[in-house]
Parts: structure tokens; C-alpha cells; sequence
């Protein structure tokens, strides 16, 4: 009887807990995308939503150097058309984040570009993405 207390009282509600926290978690379900490399620094980026959908979406680049360590140094910019302006993305902190948000749409703006600037050296990348319909 003890133990069915204890199942009752304790673990049930922390499993109840664990699956909420589950259910309300981001939407990061969207497939991942492989990182570059820039410098011999590894490129990540993340969108949000993941996958995106048609309209304004915030990209996130994270930028890491050896061990890990972030580079946050440079200056990033994002577009996803060539006729596009480039628009600079804001960096969080000092922890090789970079954020902004871009529109983005199926078979037309579906490749997020990125021009990174920084060190002596500037170069651009490009994230092929799969927009949600």
C-alpha cells in the first residue's frame, strides 16, 4: 500500500509535470540544418519558427570557434534575395549569437544568405530553407 501512495503522491504528479512541460515546449520540430564553416569557425544557424513559414521569421546564427568558444566579433547580415538590402543582425551579448528577423516564402525567398565580416576577411553563406507551406 505504501508503494501505491508513493506512486500516487510523488511520481505521478512529476510525470504529469514533465509531459506539460513537453506539450509547451518551442515548435522546434523542423528538420535541421547542417553547419558551415567560415574561417575555421563553424556556422549554425536556427529559424524560429522551425520549420519556417511564409512571412517575417527571426534567424538566429551561432558562431563558434575553437573548443567551442563563441566569436563575437563580427559583424553579420541577413537577406534572402539577391535584389534584397542586406539587413544587420542584432548580437546577443558576447555569446557568438546573432539575431534577425527576414521575410521569407516558398520558391522564391527560400535561401537565407548570410555575409559575415570580421577578422580582415568577409564572406557569405547560404542556408537553404524549407519553408512550411
Amino acid at each position: 500500500m505504501t508503494s501505491n501512495r508513493f506512486f500516487l503522491g510523488g511520481t505521478l504528479p512529476l510525470l504529469f509535470g514533465l509531459g506539460l512541460l513537453a506539450a509547451c515546449s518551442s515548435d522546434n520540430n523542423g528538420p535541421a540544418v547542417p553547419p558551415q564553416t567560415w574561417l575555421g569557425k563553424e556556422v549554425r544557424m536556427e529559424s524560429r519558427p522551425n520549420p519556417p513559414r511564409p512571412g517575417a521569421n527571426e534567424f538566429l546564427l551561432i558562431v563558434s570557434g575553437n573548443h567551442g568558444k563563441p566569436v563575437h566579433d563580427l559583424v553579420v547580415s541577413f537577406r534572402t534575395s539577391d535584389a534584397d538590402d542586406w539587413k544587420q543582425a542584432i548580437q546577443d551579448g558576447e555569446v557568438g549569437v546573432y539575431r534577425r528577423s527576414v521575410e521569407v516564402e516558398p520558391g522564391g525567398r527560400d535561401v537565407l544568405q548570410v555575409k559575415l565580416k570580421g577578422r580582415g576577411a568577409e564572406g557569405v553563406l547560404r542556408f537553404p530553407l524549407q519553408v512550411a507551406p
